[in-house]
């Protein structure tokens, strides 16, 4: 194994300022990066999608759970399987505390093809509590390009993918507003991982485009940041 050089101290901090000046131009492209996918246009949802979850059958709006915005992973866990994706759910794994996402009007769910009978006992077992539906009697991962029938080099065989998708609603209308996949993935976790995908973003004051930070009536972004059992529902 090759090991990081051995320097001084002062030789270790050149270095590493000549470094930040390149992170610091990594963190302005990400911001300008992110506000070039809240200017993205949003497409309404009219097809009526059933899942079902821990209360019975849901529709897309009844996954909001009164929020404004949903972020739904795309888990990869098929009907025949008998065990959820293990990259999935190490995904699942590292995912934070959702009082966050809540206080900024975000709910968050995962979505799998695999009838909920199955989904509910391997849940169990990775002691999740985030709400998880089964899209099993819908076009919901077809639709959103999770699921699929494979190419040449997969043989036309049925085919599952990780993904993001994000959405939000207006009253009763719900729109799709951002989807990603794959490498797509790469780093997403926190919850402003997750809110830098939606269209309301992290409501700060200083995103762009400008008027959003305010859209859900309560204090901008780190401003209403609280320990998560001092939230308001």
């Amino acid at each position: 194994m090759t090991l990081p050089q051995i320097v001084s101290r002062e030789e270790w901090r050149a270095a590493r300022e000549e470094l930040l000046l390149k992170e610091k131009a990594a963190t302005r492209a990400r911001d300008a990066l992110n506000a070039g996918r809240r200017g993205l246009p949003m497409v309404g949802i009219d097809k009526e999608y059933v899942f079902e979850g821990g209360d019975g059958k849901a529709t897309l709006l009844d996954l909001f759970r009164g929020r404004h915005q949903l972020v739904v992973y795309h888990f990869m866990f098929a009907p025949e399987w008998d065990a959820g994706c293990r990259s999935c759910s190490a995904f699942l794994d590292q995912i934070g505390h959702l009082a966050h996402l809540w206080a900024r009007g975000t709910e968050f769910a995962a979505v799998s093809r695999a009838p909920y009978t199955k989904i509910l006992p391997f849940k169990a077992r990775m002691g999740w509590t985030v709400p998880w539906y089964s899209s099993y009697d819908s076009d919901f991962n077809h639709d959103f390009q999770v699921s699929f029938m494979g190419d040449d080099e997969g043989g036309g065989e049925p085919c599952e993918r990780p993904g993001v998708s994000c959405f939000l609603r207006d009253r009763e209308q719900v729109f799709h507003t951002y989807s990603t996949y794959e490498r797509g993935l790469d780093g997403l976790g926190s919850t402003t991982s997750f809110l830098d995908l939606t269209a309301l973003g992290r409501q700060e004051e200083w995103e762009e485009p400008k008027g959003r930070a305010s859209a859900l009536g309560a204090p901008a972004g780190s401003e209403r940041i609280r320990y998560h059992d001092e939230y308001e529902d």
